[in-house]
């Protein structure tokens, strides 16, 4: 099974972050947290630091599963301007391979074209950047390869999403009941 890397820049919204990261780990699979800043310790939305496992710089992504983009501001929009992430989301894109962004990350997406004819979600007031899709107002929506959440109270339907789509719902039941998730 691959990696599945989450990008981290300064400003990352800590609860998307920590919780998705958490529970894929519990789920057996393996997560590299990436800075895609010079420094690999990242200081979320509400002053929470992280000692990232890698550099943006330091990594092929070859073995990459999944792309994970948290939200948060101005995480998601230094995400967003990142050429080398850019790149590496259109490649994923382009061959089909799963794409997770969560609250404001989905703007990435949108405005790479990505989620042009598919059902989207995000933080409300960023559906301006999610061009040409159908926006909803549901806190996960998963359109072919791409999964989206709408914010930090959405984190734990989105992670079981991932789950689901990555391991299957076994191991999904099996998180919900040894978290005690309502579900």
């Amino acid at each position: 099974m691959g990696t599945v890397y989450a990008f981290f820049a300064d400003g990352f919204e800590e609860i998307e972050a920590f919780t998705t990261i958490d529970i894929l780990r519990r789920a057996g699979l393996n997560v590299k947290i990436v800075s895609v800043t010079p420094d690999e310790i990242v200081v979320g939305a509400h002053d929470v630091s992280v000692l990232c496992d890698i550099n943006f710089v330091n990594c092929d992504f070859f073995d990459a599963e999944l792309l994970f983009l948290p939200g948060g501001m101005p995480g998601a929009a230094t995400l967003d301007k990142h050429e080398g992430l850019r790149k590496l989301i259109l490649d994923f894109a382009e061959k089909g391979k799963p794409i997770a962004a969560i609250c404001a990350a989905p703007m990435v997406l949108g405005k790479l074209g990505l989620l042009k004819g598919k059902k989207a979600t995000c933080y409300p007031s960023f559906e301006q950047y999610l061009e040409g899709a159908e926006c909803v107002n549901e806190h996960v929506v998963r359109d072919g390869n791409i999964i989206t959440g709408m914010g930090p109270g959405a984190a734990m339907e989105f992670v079981l999403t991932i789950v689901d789509l990555l391991v299957g719902k076994e191991k999904v039941e099996e998180l919900v009941e040894a978290m005690c998730v309502k579900h």
